[in-house]
This record gives C-alpha cells, structure tokens and sequence, in this order.
C-alpha cells in the first residue's frame, strides 16, 4: 500500500535529515582516520598541547558528537513514525525538534573556546547543520499539509 500523498513529503524529507544526520555523526571518525580536521584544529588553539592530549580532546568531541547524533536520529525516528502514525502532535513536535536541533548545531559551529577559536572547525561544523535543512523542509512541508488527523 503507498502512502496517503499528505504524508509522502514529509517522510521524504524526515528520511533524508535522518541519512545526513547519520553521515554528520560519522564524519568526525571519517575526519579522524583521514583529513586530522579536528586534531589539526586543536592543535592550532593549543600549540603546547602534547600529542596525547590532542588525541584525547578529539576522542572527548567525538563521543559528545556522537551522543548529539545518537539523539538526533532518535528525533528524525521518532519524527517519521508520528507523521506516519498520523499522530496531531507530530507538527509541533517536529518544530521543536527542528529549533533544538538548530540550536545544538549552532553552538558546535558558532561557539569559541578558550583558545578564541570555536571548538570545532568550520568544516565540521557545517557538517552538523546539513540535516537541518532537511528539517526546515520537514516542517514546512508538515504545516503546510491539512492536519493529519
């Protein structure tokens, strides 16, 4: 059975902020055992910084990244089944996802450390904001419909 055309949209976009929020949370490991991003980026905050130290502030990012992305795909899941649910909380909810969301990657981009520089590199930090423009498109596309129930 396809699904009914009101929700079609929603779940497209809800599916692909969930693929890049999975990509997002990946790529500081990627980074880890390719480009060095983060370790370089440290390592230019704090050039005293012994390689071990280094190495534990990147380990110390990426389990913090990775709990933001482990409750980021919670959201997106939790998001789609209440959408195909056909759940009356699912416009609400998902704008407040969408606000928290946004509010947790602009803080990984936008904040400076003690260093004067933010704590992650730029590069990285867009990264966290790709999935929220599926997120814009997720709700904009929910409003947008007739309620779902």
């Amino acid at each position: 059975m396809t699904k009914p055309v009101r929700t079609r949209g929603p779940l497209i976009a809800t599916y692909a902020g969930l693929a890049l929020t999975v990509l997002a949370t990946i790529a500081v490991y990627v980074d880890r055992g390719t480009t060095h991003l983060l370790a370089d980026h440290i390592r230019a905050g704090y050039p005293s910084y012994p390689q071990a130290r280094v190495d534990s502030a990147v380990t110390a990012y990426q389990v913090a990244l990775t709990v933001i992305g482990a409750l980021g795909i919670l959201a997106w899941l939790t998001t789609a089944w209440a959408v195909r649910a056909g759940k009356r909380w699912a416009r609400p909810a998902a704008t407040i996802m969408l606000v928290l969301g946004t509010s947790i990657g602009l803080i990984g981009l936008l904040t400076k450390d003690t260093s004067g520089e933010t704590g992650l590199p730029p590069e990285l930090g867009c990264a966290g904001m790709v999935p929220c423009l599926a997120g814009v498109a997720t709700v904009t596309l929910l409003w947008r419909r007739p309620r779902l129930m």
